[in-house]
């Protein structure tokens, strides 16, 4: 290791950096919920109580004090795996063992997030069984507990194995254009994965139904015709199985577009409640949301990766962590390059440092996700004409999920994609039926 090397520095720094700012955002967070966390808003008199938002409190005070130590011990894990050298030995012996530079990537992969997934086991075990349970909201069996984590550990590597291997591939044939042309393979990775998840990988964890309450699926076929959504159908999922948590998603695109509702969704809310529920989530394909997310996130992907291609052309990038490439000594009187095969090598330790700093990207991504929530809020509004239902299944939800109903401001900004209860219900009790949405959409 060199303490010195930019490289390391900026790995020390941001890693540091960011466990302190997470540390103190929750601790705010924390000192907010014991001053005003059992204090009801006037918007919530009639449907909130001290009572409720005590164990509110509670449970949000639970999760903290079961992250304070998971997130500092996963800090100093880092710290210690750069530190000591492990990922240098693992790539030693991996080649070492194999010779071969895409057995050696796919060892390696898996093996460096061995540690980490080991120290996240304990504390993803005391939430699931004592923390979720103590609160009413687990049922989840140690059996099924077991069998989600061997699929998902066997996904994980059916999906990953031929990114790995093809990233490699490129690495080593593809010259100075393997950035684009990798680019070019994980975009449509991510959207064949999009395409085929409904269908072939959602059913490995949950049962998809279609809808048989008549009432509601007519309303809302309706409101998928009115707004001239076309889909695959709508879904009920066996949330309930695992955790009485509720929630509605639309998944997949193309002609695998899928409505799911959780099983617990449609037991909590009224027919009207739910139709304006799935209204917010129809406003945030209406209002071209994805779609814009999209044209932001592919160029940053093709951005990220050319970047990468030049950093990893840089010696210090490996040497600062310990790792020999041979690129010091000299070919016909100039440095050698970088070994083609420890490139991979260069893009694992650039994803180290940029967890770090990863905190700046996701408040601007918090930002605008929240703007879009409104928006979506405001469509789902004008679509009902009213702005009652989406507050009052809000206020059930929020309720049956035990979730705050106002953290501060600054933990929002860095933490939450979603606005705060509070603040949306303030929003939809402004709306008027007359508006009018920015882009001009009018509902059938």
């Amino acid at each position: 290791m060199q303490f010195g090397n930019i490289f390391v520095i900026l790995f020390i720094a941001g890693t540091v950096f960011s466990c302190l700012l997470q540390e103190g955002l929750e601790y705010i967070d924390f000192r907010a919920r014991r001053k005003n966390g059992a204090s009801v808003p006037t918007e919530l008199f009639g449907y909130m109580d001290s009572k409720l938002l005590k164990r509110t409190c509670a449970y949000e005070d639970d999760l903290y004090f079961l992250f304070i130590p998971k997130h500092v011990l996963g800090t100093i894990l880092a710290l210690v795996l750069v530190c000591s050298g492990f990922y240098v030995e693992l790539f030693r012996r991996a080649w070492e063992l194999t010779g071969n530079a895409y057995l050696t990537a796919i060892i390696f992969s898996v093996l460096a997030g061995l540690p980490s997934s080991i120290l996240d086991l304990p504390f993803s075990l005391y939430r699931e069984f004592k923390i979720e349970k103590k609160f009413g909201f687990s049922t989840m069996t140690p059996g099924l507990w077991i069998a989600d984590t061997v699929k998902g550990l066997v996904l994980s590597l059916v999906l990953s194995v031929p990114l790995i291997s093809a990233a490699v591939f490129l690495l080593l044939h593809a010259s100075s254009w393997w950035w684009f042309l990798l680019g070019i393979i994980y975009v449509a990775f991510s959207a064949g994965l999009s395409f085929i998840y409904p269908v072939w990988i959602a059913p490995l964890f949950n049962k998809f139904t279609p809808l048989q309450d008549r009432e509601l699926k007519t309303r809302l076929e309706g409101l998928l015709q009115k707004t001239g959504f076309s889909s695959d159908g709508i879904f009920l999922m066996d949330a309930s199985k695992r955790s009485r948590h509720s929630n509605a998603y639309f998944t997949g695109f193309g002609k695998n577009k899928r409505v799911v509702l959780f099983d617990t969704l449609t037991a909590l809310l009224s027919a009207e409640e739910t139709e304006a529920v799935l209204g917010h989530e129809l406003g945030h394909y209406k209002l071209h949301h994805v779609l814009r997310r999209l044209c932001v996130m592919v160029p940053l992907v093709f951005i990220a990766l050319y970047a990468a291609s030049i950093l990893i052309q840089i010696p210090a990038l490996y040497s600062g962590f310990g790792f020999v490439t041979g690129a010091e000594l000299l070919e016909g009187g100039v440095p050698a390059g970088i070994p083609k095969e420890m490139t991979f090598i260069g893009i694992f330790l650039l994803g180290l440092i940029a967890e770090g700093f990863l905190w700046l990207p996701s408040a601007i991504a918090n930002i605008s996700s929240c703007r879009d929530e409104f928006a979506a809020d405001r469509f789902a509004a004008k679509l009902c004409r009213t702005g009652r239902p989406l507050s009052t299944a809000l206020i059930k939800l929020n309720k049956d999920n035990l979730s705050e109903i106002a953290p501060p401001k600054i933990y929002c900004i860095f933490n939450n994609s979603h606005p705060p209860l509070l603040e949306r219900i303030r929003a939809l009790k402004q709306f008027r039926p007359d508006e009018e949405e920015e882009d001009g959409y009018q509902p059938r």
